[in-house]
């Protein structure tokens, strides 16, 4: 049933595996911004350590939403947050986390399961 959801509402291919690539290279642009910081102490960790999960949650279902394999979305997001940290680690005033690659799989994997909940559900969209 849940192979059935995923290849029922997979998007085309290109426009899709594009929208991708252009999500992350949003990541991108926000990994090359040198010294981001709000200067809000502890919040300002916690605000950013939510703004990975949250930014890699949309990669993940973007991802899925491409692929229309799971195992696939979540490699390559888990990939891609790997070398995004390698980038900030040469970008001034910015280092690559190790921790920060786990915070973003988590992101990842609520995108997945955010867009497979959708697809299951009998009402999206207000249809039955």
């Amino acid at each position: 049933m849940l192979a059935h959801a995923l290849r029922a509402f997979r998007a085309p291919g290109l426009a899709a595996w594009l929208l991708a690539l252009g999500w992350a290279a949003v990541i991108f642009g926000f990994s090359s911004v040198p010294s981001l910081g709000s200067g809000l102490g502890t919040w300002d960790l916690v605000l950013r350590k939510l703004a990975h999960v949250a930014e890699y949650a949309v990669l993940g279902l973007l991802l899925l939403r491409a692929s229309g394999a799971i195992g696939w979305a979540w490699t390559l997001g888990v990939a891609y947050a790997a070398t995004d940290e390698l980038h900030q680690s040469f970008v001034e005033g910015r280092r690559g986390v190790p921790l920060d690659v786990a915070i973003d799989a988590v992101g990842v994997a609520l995108g997945i399961v955010a867009l497979i909940l959708f697809r299951a559900s009998p009402h999206r969209g207000g249809r039955p």
